[in-house]
């Protein structure tokens, strides 16, 4: 029998990523998407379309977790879809970069609803379906290295993500009497659209700050462009896909690693060693 895996933001990017490596190891799947995002109804078909190919039943539903009764709301949806849960994967988030002296209550309450309480809440209601219907699951949480290194215009993402990697430690304790195993992954850089799909778009979304206009004269027309340029700088030599992401996913839900609860395990290429900057905080010179 395929098991069930509930995620957030699972239409494009890390999301589709870790979604297809999953169905891959026999999962079907539920997914959430933000309706409001460019091009979404193509990117979730497209995605459905993968699953699909990949042997999995898939149920996309739209959802805004940036609203308290967003999580809830979702959660309840993928359980009746589904009809169990042996895996949780939070991933939807963003960073709106902003200094400290330009945040507004609306920006600041956005944010942490986003970035850090629908992860506790969804967390918080997985957990309690597994323990009650006597279910050894797991959840995984994607946070970022941006959790252990600063970075400036981003102090509230990289708070709420530290946040995150510590809160699971103590929320391990609580579930493990359970059999019920909690994770997180911490990527680094990533590619999260391809040229292609970053060339279908009319202009850099939130969590596309480095879209650039060239994209505009076709995928063809951008020969390098930030991803590949940062990737030369990163000691594995590129930057991520969202493959690499799904594949530690797809480890750590499974047998292989049910010895493994309460880590953070960072995904990137080595790219924090040296202290590398990277996105806003970039330099010309590489890490070496």
């Amino acid at each position: 029998m395929r098991k069930k895996a509930v995620i957030t933001g699972g239409e494009r990017g890390i999301g589709r990523g870790i979604a297809l490596a999953l169905a891959r190891e026999g999962y079907d799947i539920a997914f959430s998407y933000y309706p409001q995002e460019q091009n979404c109804q193509e990117a979730v078909a497209f995605t459905q379309d993968a699953l699909k190919k990949a042997g999995a039943a898939s149920f996309a539903f739209a959802a805004d977790l940036s609203r308290k009764d967003g999580a809830k709301k979702y959660f309840d949806e993928a359980i009746n879809a589904l009809g169990t849960v042996d895996l949780l994967v939070n991933n939807a988030g963003v960073n709106k970069p902003k200094p400290i002296y330009e945040f507004t209550d609306d920006n600041f309450d956005y944010l942490v609803t986003l970035d850090f309480r629908s992860y506790i809440m969804m967390m918080s209601y997985a957990s309690r379906y597994m323990k009650e219907h006597e279910i050894r699951g797991c959840i995984i949480n994607v946070t970022s290295s941006r959790g252990e290194r600063a970075y400036p215009n981003a102090g509230l993402y990289c708070g709420m993500k530290a946040g995150i990697n510590k809160a699971i430690e103590a929320f391990a304790l609580d579930v493990a009497p359970f059999g019920i195993r909690i994770n997180n992954v911490a990527p680094g850089a990533v590619r999260i659209r391809t040229k292609e799909e970053m060339a279908r778009m009319d202009h850099g979304a939130d969590t596309d700050y480095f879209w650039d206009k060239r994209f505009l004269n076709g995928a063809d027309a951008v020969k390098e462009d930030f991803w590949d340029a940062l990737g030369h700088k990163i000691p594995l030599g590129r930057a991520a896909v969202p493959e690499d992401i799904g594949n530690a996913v797809a480890f750590l839900a499974s047998d292989k690693a049910s010895y493994i609860t309460g880590i953070t395990l960072r995904i990137d290429g080595g790219l924090i060693l040296p202290g590398m900057p990277e996105g806003s905080a970039a330099t010309d010179s590489g890490w070496s």
